[in-house]
């Protein structure tokens, strides 16, 4: 038994098949095949039930999983406590974070890394939540900064806030940080909105259910960039967090209001790959992007509320 077959478990058990688990790793099939093998001969007892739809995992198999899963986190802690930390990193991190985060945390982000570790490369990525993960998972980037996954075993997941969404409109609207927009008032009103592939869509159409109401798009955009083009083009409102667009409010280029029963929110996290190792230059980046979000929330200009951090 090795730490490859396990890593191997837990991805085939997360995607039920072998053939996406091969393609995540970037691994040939027939190796990946041989791994699960070798291990349910060493148990003695099958851990996957094979039929035309992919695997399933049996109940032996999900007890051998969550012993593997404490595995590969306290070989990582053992990595973290004996990393050291006195030196400058050198080397490269690449983080994938979705855009509207990109917004806010990329200079204060890399302006952090270059004062601490002026010779520590730090690369951004930028897309859906989705994507950052799968990147995450298929080693493209170390960290990631998501909204709201599902759990998965291959990832170590920190919390990092709760983040409010505001209805955000031109300057002229005059909409108020002050006073609330109840969310039913937004039936029959044009919406800038994401398309339904986007997660904020979905928080958004869930709002408008638990308000009893139907939202009508007049447009769809899922760039973070495009959203705030078309609402000051006077295409109707839209619903972001205040952070990427903070400085644009503040101008009076945009106006912004907070949305009341219900108040729409989604939780931003901290990821890290579960199945290999966290470099210290890594985890120092996810840390300086904790304190930068906790900054940035105590100052108000991200709106929600920190979440207590679970270490990774």
């Amino acid at each position: 038994m090795d730490v490859h077959q396990l890593k191997t478990l837990i991805h085939v058990a997360e995607l039920g098949s072998l053939s996406k688990a091969a393609d995540r790793l970037r691994i040939a099939q027939p190796a990946l095949s041989r791994q699960i093998r070798m291990l349910e001969q060493e148990i003695g007892q099958p851990l996957f039930e094979r039929h035309g739809r992919g695997m399933q995992i049996t109940d032996v198999g999900r007890d051998v999983l969550a012993h593997a899963t404490r595995i590969m986190a306290e070989l990582d802690a053992i990595r973290a406590t004996t990393s050291g930390g006195g030196s400058s990193y050198r080397g490269a991190v690449t983080i994938g974070m979705t855009s509207t985060v990109a917004e806010i945390a990329t200079v204060p982000l890399a302006t952090r890394v270059k004062r601490e570790h002026p010779q520590l490369a730090i690369r951004f990525a930028s897309a859906f939540s989705g994507h950052v993960l799968d990147w995450l998972q298929r080693g493209e980037v170390d960290i990631g900064i998501s909204y709201d996954p599902q759990p998965m075993r291959s990832l170590r997941i920190r919390p990092v806030m709760t983040e409010s969404l505001l209805l955000v409109g031109a300057g002229a609207e005059g909409l108020e940080r002050s006073e609330a927009v109840a969310f039913a008032s937004l039936a029959g009103r044009d919406l800038v909105l994401p398309s339904p592939r986007h997660g904020l869509r979905a928080i958004v159409e869930d709002c408008a259910r638990k308000a009893g109401i139907t939202l009508a798009a007049s447009v769809e955009a899922d760039s973070f960039g495009g959203m705030i083009a078309l609402v000051r083009g006077g295409f109707g409102p839209t619903i972001l967090p205040l952070a990427p667009i903070y400085a644009q409010v503040e101008r009076g280029e945009l106006s912004a209001a907070p949305l009341v029963d219900p108040a729409p929110t989604r939780r931003v996290v901290l990821a890290f790959p579960a199945d290999r190792p966290v470099s210290p230059a890594a985890r120092f980046v996810g840390d300086a992007f904790m304190e930068i979000a906790a900054d940035l929330v105590g100052r108000g200009v991200w709106l929600g509320h920190k979440l207590a951090p679970d270490r990774a």
